[in-house]
């Protein structure tokens, strides 16, 4: 799956290049760097994620299996019709239920619509789809073809997430067309909570939540978030749960916000949680130096993410959690970044002596240890002149 990363990079590269070709403004810089860093997440994540996936239905196959089901086309037929059926409810449920739309909203969040949205799946999503699709090893189906077949279901959407294709005509009564999945990531009141379908069209119809384009989709939620956080992006929608939680009385009335609808949550609550939790820099300029920096980032994490994917059974577990934690903290990083935070600086040093572990995991000389005592004594001195001039050559002040 690595070569997964520069494919679909060099596809997203493409429709920038398409967009501004025929003078359309597709991609925000903030929003399509928020995309790619959900992306980046859900990707590294995967790799530890996907075989608790495989051992959840390997076990659910070989102890409640009802049937003994075998490789045919038929059936792999078959087992594409039902991972799309269940991807259908999966994914209308997590539009009408709370708790799975903590996991869902961050897919929305994005005020654009291009190819970097499709990379806005968290591994949250990921586990909640797992559930879900738990009912296919259970009817018999093994949990190699199980995998494989939603490799392939996994991909389709990438490319349905686009505003470069127009409708396809006689394919739109088949297949879900970017023009469909364009519908479902509106926020129009017309448009809302339709067009739930991953491959194919027909369920959509089937079961009344399929509506055509007309109007001109406004993308994003019906209240935008506003921020470039990373960590605000993942757990707003879970803190705004919570919280509305504790206000409300009432066993089953607590059970009502957690497996009710998304309205249940009052809009007011939001921004009240922003001041508490996010305190949001009002007035940010991103300079060309600033775009440049949290550019380097992403494409350097981006060209690690590579590198972990395709080298992971040869890197020790302990570099691997090292890793993770440097790509974790960068993600951070650039939200931060892009609004402006001061505490960045502190997690630019966390990274820093990460990466001092990785090389004295190699190269463990006492040398090492020394130069690093040695550069840490002017930087605790001079610690208020260096976070200075950090903040002139990052943010211009």
């Amino acid at each position: 799956m690595a070569w997964a990363v520069p494919l679909f990079l060099g596809l997203m590269g493409l429709e920038y290049l398409v967009a501004r070709r025929t003078g359309k403004n597709y991609f925000g810089f903030a929003s399509s760097v928020s995309n790619l860093n959900v992306g980046i997440a859900e990707r590294l994540l995967d790799t530890f994620t996907v075989g608790i996936f495989y051992f959840v239905y390997d076990t659910l196959h070989r102890h409640f299996g009802i049937f003994n089901i075998q490789s045919g086309i038929l059936l792999w037929v078959s087992l594409l019709l039902l991972t799309d059926f269940i991807w259908y409810w999966y994914h209308r449920l997590a539009h009408e239920v709370n708790f799975l739309w903590a996991a869902h909203v961050v897919h929305h969040q994005s005020d654009d619509f291009n190819y970097t949205v499709s990379a806005r799946i968290t591994v949250f999503q990921a586990f909640a789809r797992m559930c879900f699709w738990a009912i296919l090893p259970v009817i018999g189906f093994p949990p190699a073809m199980i995998i494989s077949v939603q490799l392939v279901h996994g991909i389709y959407p990438f490319f349905i997430h686009t505003r470069t294709i127009p409708k396809l005509g006689f394919l739109e009564y088949i297949f879900v067309t970017p023009s469909h999945h364009r519908v479902h990531h509106a926020s129009n009141d017309q448009y809302l909570d339709k067009n739930y379908g991953d491959v194919f069209v027909f369920w959509d119809k089937l079961f009344g939540t399929f509506v055509v384009e007309e109007e001109e989709p406004v993308y994003g939620l019906t209240k935008p978030l506003d921020s470039n956080s990373f960590l605000w992006q993942h757990f707003h929608f879970i803190l705004e749960i919570i919280y509305t939680v504790k206000k409300t009385k009432g066993f089953g009335e607590k059970c009502k916000i957690i497996f009710g609808r998304p309205d249940k949550i009052d809009p007011d609550l939001r921004p009240q949680l922003e001041k508490k939790f996010l305190t949001p820099n009002r007035s940010i300029q991103v300079t060309s130096r600033l775009s440049a920096y949290v550019v380097w980032q992403v494409a350097i994490m981006l060209i690690i993410l590579f590198s972990f994917l395709l080298l992971e059974y040869y890197i020790p577990v302990f570099i691997q959690i090292c890793i993770t934690l440097i790509i974790f903290l960068t993600l951070i990083n650039t939200g931060a970044i892009l609004e402006q935070k001061r505490w960045v600086f502190y997690l630019e040093y966390v990274r820093l002596l990460i990466g001092f572990v990785i090389i004295s995991y190699y190269w463990p000389h006492p040398f090492l240890f020394l130069s690093l005592l040695i550069i840490q004594f002017p930087f605790f001195l001079l610690q208020g002149e260096i976070k200075r001039e950090y903040f002139l050559l990052l943010y211009g002040r």
